[in-house]
């Protein structure tokens, strides 16, 4: 079953306009599956996974460009990084736009390649998995969050009302297509597969793991810290490897799309900020299966509760900028007096704070951090807090409860 998504509407507009579109994203979001829905009957489609294919993409580059011409849509690109010249050269030639749709993952060789041989011609997208909109069938209205009173009033017209044990569900199933789409996929045989995949076919392509288990026990260590500052001594400590190898490994996690690290809001005039990034998984089941939460019922009660919420919302957010072609514009703000705010949109020069809560009844006392952000110079629009609320009410003047349904 095919469900409309966000970026639809982007990748026609990109193709308009470059000779390249690229789409990067996590193994089995639906990057191919968008890019064949929206093909049409002349775009030839060759997949990377094919070894003959990519065998002749690698030894024959130009020979591999006869036999497939473009307009032609090629699926795991980064196998092959060897074809991002003669791209570049079959674009210059042609001076159209619409010729090569690309998929892969967001490694560093092949967008190291990107940055070099298609600067100028290429479009850069990326996809995740299925926004909560793109499941109520609103994947081609949804817009970028803001907690502007209007935007608020848009989305909870546009209904979609989650119990809690609905939430926990959806989040402890996460939102790749393939589980989210279809409850009769057993959750634990999904990702057990969808790990064993990661391991063998793309983290091996970006990094000498010479043990397998000491990488499972690294990415069930960063799945127990989704939704804190990112502490990278300790990260390495708990799963026995070096600091160095722990850095380098949370690079791949993130650059191929399976780890997001928020960054603290800074500027040359607040020093006192706390500088480390905060680390969340983009797909809530994966996390929640690395760190073995056997039920919905049991995550929902257990430990993990409040941070894995919190990384629902945030990957809830980044869909609506990503899924638009849009940078998201995320911060969050924490300093050394210990006054924090989970996240900060900031655009347009304005800083529009949130907070990020399992609760049913927030309080002014939720949001009396906001007024940290005076000493920023910025100025501050209407925030909230996103938690479990029923109904938006107002906390403060500039300041509302927002029901986790809603983004």
């Amino acid at each position: 079953m095919y469900v409309a998504r966000t970026l639809e509407t982007y990748v026609t507009r990109a193709t308009e306009q470059f000779p390249v579109v690229l789409l990067t994203g996590a193994r089995q979001v639906g990057k191919t599956t968008l890019l064949r829905h929206l093909s049409q009957a002349d775009r030839t489609y060759v997949t990377l996974d094919d070894p003959l294919v990519l065998s002749l993409a690698k030894s024959e580059p130009a020979l591999f460009m006869q036999r497939f011409p473009p307009p032609v849509l090629i699926d795991e690109m980064q196998y092959a990084a060897e074809l991002l010249p003669h791209i570049k050269m079959a674009a210059d030639r042609a001076q159209r736009p619409g010729l090569f749709w690309l998929t892969g993952s967001q490694q560093f060789h092949l967008m190291r390649g990107v940055s070099e041989s298609l600067a100028g011609r290429v479009a850069v997208m990326q996809l995740l998995g299925l926004s909560r909109r793109e499941l109520l069938g609103q994947g081609r209205e949804a817009r970028p969050f803001l907690p502007t009173p209007e935007e608020l009033g848009r989305r909870i017209g546009a209904g979609g009302k989650l119990t809690l044990k609905e939430l926990y569900r959806l989040i402890w199933r996460g939102a790749l297509p393939a589980i989210a789409l279809d409850d009769a996929v057993e959750r634990d045989l999904f990702y057990s597969s969808y790990v064993q995949t990661y391991l063998q076919r793309d983290v091996r392509d970006l990094a000498r793991v010479g043990d397998e288990m000491a990488f499972l026990r690294f990415l069930r260590a960063a799945a127990a810290r989704t939704g804190q500052l990112l502490n990278l001594a300790e990260l390495a400590r708990d799963a026995d490897v070096a600091p160095n190898t722990a850095k380098s490994w949370l690079s791949i996690l993130q650059t191929a799309e399976i780890v997001y690290l928020l960054e603290p809001y800074y500027t040359n005039l607040s020093k006192r900020l706390v500088k480390s990034p905060k680390l969340y998984l983009l797909d809530t089941g994966l996390a929640a299966y690395l760190t073995e939460w056997a039920s919905p019922e049991t995550l929902e009660a257990g430990a993990m509760s409040g941070p894995i919420l919190e990384t629902w919302i945030v990957a809830e957010l980044l869909k609506s900028y990503w899924h638009t072609g849009r940078r998201a514009p995320f911060y969050y703000y924490r300093d050394k007096d210990q006054r924090e705010i989970d996240l900060l949109l900031v655009q347009d020069g304005i800083a529009y704070p949130l907070e990020l809560k399992k609760t049913a009844a927030p309080s002014r006392e939720d949001v009396r951090h906001f007024g940290a952000l005076e000493r920023l110079g910025l100025p501050v629009g209407p925030g909230g807090v996103i938690c479990l609320a029923e109904q938006s009410l107002p906390l403060t003047a500039s300041a509302q409860s927002i029901p986790a349904w809603v983004i």
